[in-house]
C-alpha cells in the first residue's frame, strides 16, 4: 500500500461521517484529507464514497473495502506496538559466534546468569573457529581474537590475547629445555591451522627490537587452539597456546612456559563486535553489556606474560634445569 495516508483518510471519514471531522482527527486540513481520499480512489480505480454538499455515503465498493482497510490498519498498529515494545524489553533470539576454546572457557559460564535475568531471551551460541560474516550469516554478536578490520562493525575490546609456548615437564625432562629460537628445530612441536590455512607461525623478539618469524616443523597439526593444550599435556612436544587457556595447567605444574623472554606474538586482543551502534536492539545490548561485565570481572583474562613470569618464576621451564 503506497497510499497509507489515503487509507487513513478513508477509514476516518467513514467513522466520523465527514471530511472535516476526519481532518480534525488526523490533524490535517480538510483539503489534504480530501486529496488523499481522491488519490486512493484513483489508485484503486473505484469510488469509495459518494459525496454531496450535505452528506457522504459509502458506495458498495466502499462498504466491501472498509472492513479490510480497518483490519489492515489494526495489523499495522499491532506491528508498530510490537516493535516499540521490543525496543524497551529484551526479548527474542540472540545469535553469538565465538571461537571454541574462548567460548567454552569464558562465554558459556556467563550465559545462565543472563538467561535468568532476561527470561524472554533465547541465546544461540555457535562455537566455531572459522571467520564469519556477521551480517550475511545472521549473527548478532561475534567474539574473536585479533583486530577487526571491517569498519562497519562496532568493536569493543575485551582483553589482550597473549600467546605463550608450552610443554609438559615430562617432555622437557626427556628432550631438554630450549634456550634459543634455533634450538627449537631439535624439538617436537604441534601447531594450529585455522580456516584451512597454513600453520600459524611463531614470533620472537630480536636484540635490536625487531621480530622474527619461526614456523615450527609440526608433526601434529590441529584446527582447535584448545586441542594444542591437550597435546602439550599428553607430552606431544612444544605448542603455542593462549595464556588464559593454559593458565590452570601452568598453576598446577602440568605445563611450563618455554622461552617467555624471547617469544613475542605482538599486539593481539579479543574483541566483541556487532553490526550496529544506533538503535541496537535491547536483546543484543543486554547480552553485550552482561558479557562485557563478566569479562571485566574475570581477573585471569587480564594477566600479562611479563607480570606472570615476574610474580611466578616457577612457571618457567628453566626451573627444571
Amino acid at each position: 500500500m503506497k497510499n497509507l495516508q489515503g487509507l487513513l483518510a478513508f477509514v476516518e471519514i467513514a467513522a466520523s461521517g465527514s471530511i472535516t471531522a476526519a481532518a480534525d482527527r488526523l490533524d490535517l486540513t480538510a483539503a489534504a484529507v480530501s486529496k488523499s481520499l481522491a488519490k486512493l480512489e484513483q489508485q484503486l480505480g473505484v469510488r469509495l464514497l459518494n459525496r454531496s454538499t450535505r452528506r457522504l455515503s459509502l458506495t458498495q465498493e466502499g462498504e466491501g473495502f472498509l472492513e479490510d482497510a480497518r483490519q489492515a490498519l489494526r495489523l499495522l498498529d499491532e506491528a508498530v506496538a510490537g516493535v516499540s515494545q521490543s525496543a524497551s524489553t529484551p526479548t527474542g533470539k540472540v545469535r553469538i559466534s565465538v571461537g571454541m576454546a574462548f567460548g567454552r572457557r569464558w562465554v558459556l559460564p556467563a550465559l545462565p546468569v543472563i538467561s535468568t535475568a532476561y527470561p524472554g531471551l533465547a541465546i544461540d551460541v555457535d562455537l566455531d573457529n572459522r571467520p564469519v560474516d556477521l551480517v550475511a550469516q545472521g549473527y548478532d554478536i561475534g567474539i574473536r581474537g585479533g583486530l577487526i578490520e571491517d569498519s562497519s562493525l562496532i568493536a569493543r575490546r575485551v582483553c589482550a590475547l597473549p600467546l605463550v609456548l608450552l610443554a609438559s615437564p615430562d617432555y622437557l625432562r626427556t628432550a631438554g629445555v630450549p634456550g634459543t629460537v634455533e634450538s627449537l628445530a631439535q624439538h617436537r612441536c604441534a601447531g594450529v591451522r585455522l580456516a584451512s590455512g597454513p600453520p600459524t607461525p611463531w614470533m620472537f623478539k630480536q636484540p635490536d627490537g625487531s621480530r622474527v618469524e619461526h614456523t615450527p616443523q609440526a608433526q601434529l597439526t590441529v584446527n582447535d587452539p584448545e586441542a594444542l593444550i591437550d597435546l602439550a599435556l599428553a607430552g606431544a612436544g612444544i605448542v603455542q597456546g593462549g595464556l588464559t587457556h593454559a593458565l590452570p595447567h601452568l598453576r598446577s605444574g602440568a605445563l611450563k612456559l618455554v622461552l617467555p623472554g624471547l617469544h613475542d606474538t605482538g599486539v593481539r586482543e579479543v574483541v566483541v563486535h556487532y553490526p550496529h551502534r544506533r538503535y541496537l536492539a535491547p536483546r543484543v545490548r543486554v547480552v553485550v553489556d552482561a558479557l562485557m561485565a563478566h569479562f571485566a570481572a574475570s581477573a585471569d583474562m587480564h594477566l600479562s606474560v611479563d607480570g606472570l613470569v615476574r610474580d611466578h618464576p616457577q612457571l618457567v621451564a628453566q626451573a627444571l634445569r
